[in-house]
């Protein structure tokens, strides 16, 4: 099962991060340009204009979240227990800079980084857009703003399905003058239930360094 997930999800973030690219109009107006040469507003592209909900707890890494992975790209890091994860630096040519795997487990998790800054608006629209041309049911289950070890973030759930596999992603997108980070968990739709205290510690582990 691991080989399927990862395909598919190298396939959904490799579509995010080259399908597009943005621009402003002589009018100031902000546009995607696709590769085939189309072209939409982005709030037309985004097609969601509701206002995103935030969450007033405050979340922040657990005690037993001992080991710090840090990026080499940017200043951000994922402390996550050791005893429960492992982790492996990804090839030059992958999308993300580290994976993570809930050892024995089928949880898996991607800590993308990219050099330019992006909304978390737009972030999140980019993000819809594009997983939609890998998995064309994919949508949003649950997205809020959240303080995350002192920084907002934007919390998305989106499931979605591809040759009858469904998946969940469950993940954090982060945004500032120094690059964008995306760290995105992901397993099959039947059992995010079970590995859910496990996603919401991995992923309260991520901090701005």
């Amino acid at each position: 099962m691991k080989r399927i997930l990862l395909c598919f999800t190298c396939i959904l973030f490799s579509l995010l991060l080259t399908a597009q690219k943005k621009a402003v109009t002589e009018s100031g107006e902000e546009v995607i340009l696709y590769e085939n040469g189309t072209w939409k507003f982005v709030n037309e592209a985004g097609q969601i204009k509701t206002e995103i909900p935030v969450n007033p707890a405050v979340f922040k890494k657990s005690s037993a979240s001992s080991f710090l992975v840090k990026s080499n790209k940017l200043d951000i890091g994922v402390w996550l227990d050791p005893k429960k994860w492992s982790f492996k630096k990804s090839g030059e040519d992958d999308v993300s800079e580290y994976d993570f795997e809930l050892k024995g487990k089928d949880l898996y998790a991607m800590l993308i980084t990219e050099s330019i800054e992006i909304p978390l608006e737009s972030l999140k629209t980019i993000a819809l857009e594009n997983a939609k041309e890998a998995a064309p049911d994919i949508h949003i289950v649950k997205e809020e703003y959240r303080t995350v070890n002192g920084k907002k973030m934007l919390y998305l759930q989106m499931d979605g399905s591809a040759q009858g596999i469904k998946l969940s992603y469950c993940g954090y997108y982060y945004s500032d003058e120094a690059g964008t980070v995306q760290f995105v968990t992901y397993t099959a739709q039947s059992l995010l239930s079970r590995y859910m205290p496990a996603i919401e510690e991995i992923l309260n582990g991520m901090a701005r360094l």
